[in-house]
């Protein structure tokens, strides 16, 4: 690991904001000493006019490769859909050196470190906000945010200050933020698209949505 000071929208590698996060970091770098183990930071270009916010780092897929949406399920789909939209060129071969490249397109997470099931607290989320802000204020193209599921949504409104009631969330919702648009997206999960209630064709129409709107 470097010993480079993080970006400003980037939590240190040891970040202790969250003691449970933090202890189950350890946890995992004992258990996995060849996991990455450390807050996932965002890929992609950071003049890009979408960011696609997702909730957290899986345990063996972001936070094994360090690369958002890396490694689990839930990339399968996602990195096919940009790529198939193209906002993405390249092979996902699921590791983080597989040379895949996003165009146009920066993915992040509203929870930065891998929680225990999967599941981040509401104060959790509050202490990594910071940096979700940080990182929406440095893309000064930025047009689009794609939220994958409730929670990230949420992340983002409280980022823009806008009450949660006047921007509900719901699958293909678009709400204008003054200069940016939120789009909402059930998470990819494999859950959701096992159940269906996350078709790849509804994934699609949401991306077609966006890249309508920013062509």
């Amino acid at each position: 690991m470097s010993g480079r000071a993080p970006a400003a929208d980037e939590p240190p590698h040891d970040c202790m904001l969250c003691p449970r996060l933090a202890d189950f970091r350890s946890d995992n770098r004992r258990a996995f000493p060849d996991f990455f183990n450390a807050p996932v930071p965002s890929f992609g270009p950071g003049d890009a006019r979408l960011l696609i916010v997702g909730l957290a780092p899986g345990l063996k897929g972001a936070n094994c490769t360090g690369r958002p949406f890396t490694g689990d399920y839930a990339g399968d789909l996602l990195y096919e859909t940009l790529c198939r939209q193209g906002f993405a060129q390249g092979t996902y071969a699921k590791t983080a050196d597989d040379g895949l490249r996003l165009i146009d397109c920066r993915i992040t997470n509203a929870v930065r470190c891998v929680p225990p099931q999967n599941k981040p607290t509401p104060a959790e989320a509050a202490n990594c906000r910071g940096y979700l802000a940080a990182t929406i204020a440095e893309m000064d193209r930025l047009q689009a945010i794609l939220a994958l599921g409730r929670i990230a949504h949420e992340a983002v409104l409280r980022v823009f200050g806008v009450p949660l009631k006047k921007a509900p969330f719901a699958h293909a919702a678009r709400h204008d933020l003054g200069q940016t648009r939120l789009y909402d997206s059930y998470h990819c999960s494999r859950y959701n698209t096992n159940t269906r209630r996350l078709t790849p064709e509804m994934f699609d129409e949401v991306f077609l949505m966006i890249r309508a709107d920013l062509d």
